[in-house]
């Protein structure tokens, strides 16, 4: 195959969905199938061919459309119509209303059904109109399981192009240009992670996708590789084409069960279609895929120790340096990014660095991809630009807390992260604006809470999660987290006095300090974070005995 035969593929998918007038997509993300979306996608594809519209209206299953609690989801095509919550019952009524009277007459299934006057077309509901998706354009819309569906979606349009028109210097320089940072957590320059790789000389070179995603209340990286796996495998692709890579692994946690499958399915259709292999395209360059199934560790997320579970050994990290750029799996130059920073990788292809430069913030460019979870009323997967509000993400996206509540934080970065106030939510979201507020972006959780929300109780709860995941290989995280939890368990059960506190704070930064790796060097920030914004729920549990010692010392 060559370029030309590629663009004639490409034409024949495309050619082949024109004639389909309408498409409904069923969420088969992971949360939309827990709430009976399989069910729902059988019942309308048995509806349509009862109606004998099977010709011209597509019923598909599809990845995450966003707004997860209200699940299941049905998007129908053109119109962006969403429905919400549905229930086999409610089809055949829905289809009345759309191929009979032609519009959509039951607004208590709309999405949002909460606004005043739900939105016949959902881009309209500020959810989606305050949001801007590049990683995210085609999940909900797209098949993920059939690769012509991402071929009309101008699918390995990117790769075709580098392939054939760009040398290696030429799309790193596209990356550099674009300033993406890696969206794993830690924010490195992508352009420059690649560079690094490239001009290591090795008769071997190995691309990883790092998608042990393990941060409590994060499903970014999962929506991906369930709604767009080829997205991403288009992304290692060029990466490897790029750094001169010929062999590549996805290391996926067990607990996403659909993902692997859904990105195992991309790997057998991008060989069978000559997108993955041997000389792809036609031309000189072969590129392979292998998928490594995690056991769920915490600490498998940290570089080093993906590659050690890569390769068989116990997933526990070692010093830096060599970094993986020089000295990785199997001691060979390697490439690690995230799913979100894979998935990145074509639009800016396409659309060129200076394109995605000017998205953002001039330190933060592009967009970023959030769990959002807690005390909102729209809970779910979103995309903003860097630099978009906390507010707005709150209020304007998410509709704001539930029952009418008063906001007190939002959680990011997970065990490694922290949290903010109230006091800075008009703080623009990029990585230099919540490392200055003791937080950091980390891969993408955000977790809203009310005034009900107990922050020590959030501290203890974080630490513990640390403590468990430690992999026990050095004694500052193994000992350190387990002393910081104990001490945290005496403030919330009302038994510490500040001279504990004190303690605890001291410790703090001994863990900070002299772990081996980022699981126990972050691992303090929760509580150093709840502790400098929201000091008095600290105090409030500590109060009585305050009042003892005091007495005593009066006395």
């Amino acid at each position: 195959m060559n370029r030309l035969e590629f663009n004639t593929i490409t034409s024949k998918a495309k050619e082949k969905h024109s004639c389909i007038k309408h498409k409904i997509g069923v969420c088969c993300g992971a949360g939309c199938i827990s709430t009976g979306a399989e069910e729902v996608l059988k019942s309308l594809q048995e509806d349509i061919k009862q109606r004998g519209l099977e010709a011209e209206v597509s019923v598909v299953p599809t990845g995450c459309m966003g707004p997860c609690n209200q699940g299941p989801l049905v998007k129908y095509l053109p119109d962006n119509t969403i429905y919400q919550k549905i229930g086999k019952s409610d089809i055949s009524r829905i289809n009345d209303a759309q191929f009979i009277e032609h519009k959509p007459l039951i607004t208590s299934l709309l999405f949002s059904d909460s606004r005043p006057v739900p939105f016949i077309n959902a881009a309209e509901d500020p959810f989606f109109s305050k949001q801007l998706k590049i990683v995210l354009k085609d999940c909900g819309e797209l098949n993920p399981e059939e690769v012509d569906d991402y071929l009309v979606h101008d699918g390995y349009s990117a790769l075709s192009k580098v392939l054939f028109l760009m040398s290696s210097e030429e799309v790193i320089a596209e990356l550099k240009q674009s300033r993406l940072r890696g969206r794993g957590g830690a924010g490195y320059p992508t352009g420059f992670k690649w560079e690094t790789v490239y001009k290591h000389v090795s008769d071997q070179k190995y691309v990883v996708c790092n998608g042990d995603e393990g941060d409590p209340g994060a499903f970014m990286d999962r929506s991906v590789l369930e709604g767009n796996p080829h997205r991403v495998l288009e992304g290692m692709a060029i990466a490897a084409y790029a750094v001169g890579a010929n062999k590549g692994y996805a290391y996926i946690r067990g607990e996403y069960p659909l993902a692997i499958r859904r990105f195992e399915l991309a790997i057998k259709q991008a060989k069978k279609t000559g997108l993955l292999g041997v000389n792809i395209l036609g031309s000189n360059f072969s590129f392979d895929v292998e998928v490594r199934i995690g056991a769920g560790a915490f600490v498998c997320g940290e570089e080093t120790a993906l590659i050690a579970s890569i390769e068989g050994k116990r997933g526990t990290p070692k010093p830096r340096p060599p970094f993986p750029a020089e000295s990785g799996l199997w001691g060979k130059p390697t490439l690690i990014n995230n799913v979100e920073t894979f998935a990145s990788i074509a639009p800016i292809i396409n659309n060129g660095g200076e394109w995605y430069s000017e998205i953002g913030t001039p330190k933060s460019s592009g967009t970023k991809v959030f769990a959002l979870a807690g005390k909102i009323n729209y809970s779910g997967l979103i995309e903003v630009s860097m630099g978009t509000t906390l507010r707005e993400i709150v209020y304007e996206i998410g509709g704001g807390i539930q029952g009418g509540g008063a906001f007190k934080a939002a959680q990011t970065g997970g065990p490694s992260g922290g949290c903010i106030p109230a006091a800075h939510l008009d703080v623009k979201m990029d990585y230099e604006a919540l490392v200055s507020l003791g937080s950091i972006m980390g891969s993408g959780g955000l977790i809203i809470m009310d005034e009900h929300s107990d922050m020590v109780d959030v501290a203890r709860y974080f630490m513990e999660f640390c403590m468990d995941e430690s992999c026990g290989k050095c004694v500052p995280c193994r000992v350190g987290t387990r002393m910081m939890h104990d001490m945290l368990e005496k403030i919330y059960a009302g038994k510490a006095t500040r001279l504990d506190l004190d303690r605890l704070e001291e410790l703090a930064v001994y863990v900070q300090e002299a772990s081996l790796c980022g699981l126990g060097a972050s691992a303090p920030n929760p509580f150093m974070s709840t502790l400098r914004h929201f000091r008095d729920d600290y105090e409030s549990k500590m109060q009585e005995e305050v009042q003892f010692e005091k007495g005593l010392w009066q006395q």
